[in-house]
């Protein structure tokens, strides 16, 4: 959905209440031209100003640094609404990390509709103790940014150092005999420039949002690597204490509609920044053909099936996947 759009759903949500009667305090951890300015920030301010609620914004870690720390600043009420990544404190988020597993989301469903699904059948609840989800979305297919190597097919894996943010996505490496290295989004650039890491699993979106750009050579589209997931929740009793019309706004400017909006976004900036390495040159981007996906396929989409399996969560991924 669009800004404008955006601006017309503010619009029909209008009652007569004084200006910025509440304010709430949105602590994330990335600079404000990242992504989530335009997909989250800008359109949910936006939204439920004119009911009189404010949305104070502290980007770059202004509240408290750390990624891993964002569910429990907001628990703790440092921050009234956080943004944050699962992927960072796999163990609690155990439905929700289904996401990143090889194949997960059916062709053509959003990552924000597999969430959404699992959050109303009352799967996701208690993932999210203490708080209210506002929007779950996940990124664009993740991809492998590389430092030097081509990777076309799985043993070319062998042996390398990847940067993978969630013990999913760690596995998914191991199975392709390569080594994961755990670490923030923010250490990432000067891994790869010093060689610490030879490449990272992530969004192709993070290429511009975090100037991979400047130290990659090549990139591989088409390997199953899962979608990496979001939330921006709110602290439960900051909502609960807001004014009627107000906690209504909130929860109505969320949900599957912000959370679809926001993964239009981050697809719209992947779209931007791949056409940007295409434009480089054409051995930047490597493009896997049928017989190479296939390749890979047949290595990871059985470790999805034995995850779900070993995990007993058959049930939920079927209702997630809306099957």
């Amino acid at each position: 959905m669009s800004i404008l759009k955006w601006g017309a759903v503010a619009a029909a949500l209008s009652v007569a209440v004084p200006a910025a009667a509440e304010t709430l305090k949105f602590a994330h951890f990335v600079a404000p031209t990242h992504t989530l300015t335009e997909a989250i920030v800008t359109p949910l301010t936006e939204a439920v100003a004119p009911l009189g609620l404010a949305i104070e914004t502290y980007p770059a870690g202004k509240l408290g640094a750390g990624p891993a720390e964002q569910y429990v600043r907001v628990v703790q009420g440092v921050a009234d609404i956080v943004w944050g990544l699962p992927g960072y404190t796999s163990s609690q988020f155990r439905l929700t990390m289904l996401t990143e597993l090889p194949g997960a989301l059916p062709a053509g469903m959003t990552g924000a509709d597999f969430l959404w699904n699992g959050w109303d059948a009352g799967l996701l609840t208690k993932e999210f103790p203490a708080t209210v989800p506002l929007a779950l979305w996940t990124a664009e297919p993740a991809v492998l940014i590389l430092r030097d190597k081509v990777v076309r097919e799985p043993v070319d894996m062998k042996g390398l150092k990847i940067r993978v943010s969630s013990s999913i996505t760690a596995k998914v490496v191991e199975m392709l005999d390569a080594i994961p290295v755990q670490m923030p989004a923010g250490d990432v650039y000067n891994a790869l420039q010093t060689g610490l890491v030879d490449g990272v699993i992530t969004g192709s979106s993070a290429i511009s949002d975090f100037k991979f750009d400047e130290v990659l050579k090549h990139v591989t589209l088409g390997i199953p690597l899962g979608n990496q997931s979001f939330f921006v929740i709110a602290n439960a009793k900051r909502v609960a204490k807001l004014p009627e019309g107000a906690r209504e706004a909130l929860l109505k400017a969320g949900g599957r509609v912000l959370s679809r909006h926001a993964e239009a976004a981050w697809h719209a900036k992947s779209d931007t920044a791949i056409a940007g390495l295409r434009a480089r040159g054409p051995d930047v981007v490597t493009d896997l053909t049928p017989e190479e996906i296939a390749a890979f396929d047949a290595v990871l989409l059985p470790f999805t099936q034995k995850t779900v399996a070993a995990m007993k969560a058959e049930a939920a991924f079927k209702t997630m996947r809306g099957e």
